[in-house]
C-alpha cells in the first residue's frame, strides 16, 4: 500500500480503538518514525497528513531538518547521548527520552543559553529490559521531582517501550502501568503542572496503547514498510 493509504489506515485503527475507549479521536496524534527513511517517502507522508516525525539519531535528524525545513513537528525518540544535548535543544520540537538527571541538566543549561525552555518527556523503563534505555520504574517518580526543579524544561508527559510480543494485548499492562503512574504523579502535584501527553505504543500495540491511555502513538513499519536496518551516524 502507498504511504497516504497506510496512514488512512492506521487513523480508522485509531478511531475504533479511541471509541472503544470513550476518547475523543483529536486527542491521539500519529507520529511517523522516520529512522532510515528517504526524503521522497517522509513528502509521502506529510502530504498525506503526518504533522509529527520522530528521529533516532540527532545527526539523522539534522541533515533531514536542513533539506525539508520545518512544516512539521520533529521529536527526539531515540537514546540520547548527554553530549548530542545542545545539538539536540535546537532540532526538536520535543525530546522523549530523558532518562536521567545529568542529562536533564545539560538540557536545561543548553536550554537556558537559547532563551526558550525545551519540552521533553521522562523515558521509564517498566520491563527492566537492560537493552532498553529509560529510568527504571522504581525511580521514575524520584527523578521527576529532581527535573521540575529545573527552570528551563517544561516536563510534558512520560514516554515507554515495553518488551515486544506477538500478541499486542501483553502490551497492555504496560501501557496501563505508564497512564496510572502519570496519574499518580498529577495528583501527588509532583511536577508544575499536569502533565498530559503519553507516547506509547507502536506499529504492532499502538491499538491497545490508545485504548489505555497513549497521545501519541509511534509509527514506522506501518506506515512506510520494512525497512532495512543501518548503524548510527
Amino acid at each position: 500500500m502507498a504511504v497516504r493509504d497506510n496512514i488512512g489506515e492506521i487513523r480508522d485503527r485509531i478511531a475504533r480503538a479511541a471509541r472503544l475507549s470513550r476518547r475523543e479521536f483529536d486527542d491521539i496524534r500519529l507520529m511517523a518514525v522516520a529512522k532510515t527513511v528517504n526524503d521522497n517517502r517522509l513528502d509521502e507522508a506529510i502530504a498525506g497528513g503526518v504533522d509529527m516525525i520522530g528521529e533516532n539519531y540527532v545527526q539523522e535528524a539534522k541533515a533531514k531538518i536542513e533539506r525539508l525545513g520545518r512544516p512539521v513537528e520533529w521529536h527526539m525518540i531515540g537514546h540520547l547521548q548527554t553530549n548530542k544535548a545542545k545539538h539536540a535543544v535546537k532540532l526538536f520540537d520535543m525530546i522523549h527520552s530523558v532518562d536521567s538527571i545529568d542529562l536533564a541538566a545539560e538540557l536545561d543549561k543548553r536550554s537556558q543559553l537559547l532563551g526558550c525552555p525545551a519540552k521533553i518527556l521522562i523515558e521509564v523503563n517498566l520491563s527492566g529490559e537492560k537493552t532498553k534505555s529509560g529510568v527504571p520504574f522504581s525511580q521514575a517518580i524520584t527523578l521527576v521531582r529532581q527535573i521540575a526543579g529545573l527552570e528551563h524544561l517544561s516536563i510534558q508527559g512520560l514516554m515507554t517501550m515495553p518488551p515486544w510480543f506477538e500478541e499486542q494485548e501483553l502490551a497492555r499492562p504496560y501501557y496501563a502501568a505508564l497512564r496510572e503512574l502519570r496519574d499518580r504523579i498529577a495528583r501527588e502535584g509532583i511536577a508544575d503542572r499536569t502533565m498530559q501527553e503519553l507516547s506509547m505504543g507502536m506499529t504492532g500495540d499502538y491499538e491497545v496503547a490508545v485504548e489505555e491511555g497513549a497521545t501519541i502513538v509511534r509509527i514506522g513499519r506501518g506506515i512506510f514498510g520494512e525497512r532495512p536496518a543501518r548503524r548510527p551516524s
